[in-house]
């Protein structure tokens, strides 16, 4: 049996007592208004599925998917090198007689921190104890570590790149020369008087 609306819903005054003095008041809608906003929901979720649909699309094409799994890759691929380069390349270049210590490790200090005459060795013997003592100093050594392991990822990169080349025969090394005529840099592909 269902109960009657008296019984379920509390009067006012007795809403009032019990706390609730949040009035519902519905207003009529004349029929171009319960149209209007039937449209607009309508209008609304049409433009969310082509949003959806777009986005699906784009996001799981192979192209996006084949770049993602190529940045992923190529991330793994540049720990490596940059393993490579600080732990087994940097080293042995240590051990030239002009190095003296690890490349990393090599600084400048272009202003001294408070404690610099303090120590033992009467100056720094890290960049970190430097850094630490609030020294100015210029870290070529960590520059010089950078720019080799870019170097080491760009040639380990173009390496890879011609060894894919050379087996698949398609070619990911965009060959160019500069335009005789414009001076910028076209494909190597195009001929001479087209």
């Amino acid at each position: 049996m269902k109960p009657s609306s008296s019984q379920s819903r509390p009067s006012g005054k007795a809403r009032e007592e019990s706390g609730h003095s949040s009035m519902h008041i519905a207003l009529p809608l004349d029929e171009e208004t319960q149209e209007s906003l039937l449209h607009a929901g309508e209008d609304v979720r049409r433009a969310g599925k082509k949003f959806w649909d777009g986005f699906s699309s784009f996001a799981l094409q192979d192209n996006v998917l084949e770049v993602a799994v190529g940045l992923i890759i190529a991330a793994a691929f540049t720990t490596v090198i940059t393993s490579f380069v600080s732990e087994i390349l940097l080293p042995p270049l240590s051990l030239l007689p002009f190095v003296n210590r690890n490349l990393e490790e090599k600084f400048a200090v272009l202003r001294r921190g408070p404690n610099y005459h303090d120590s033992k060795a009467h100056g720094y013997n890290t960049l970190k104890q430097a850094l630490e003592d609030g020294a100015v100093v210029l870290a070529y050594g960590t520059f010089i570590n950078k720019v080799l392991n870019f170097a080491g990822v760009g040639l380990a990169m173009y390496t890879l790149a011609s060894v894919y080349e050379w087996v698949s025969s398609d070619s990911i090394i965009k060959h160019t020369q500069k335009c005789k005529y414009c001076r910028k840099r076209i494909s190597m592909k195009v001929r001479e008087g087209y």
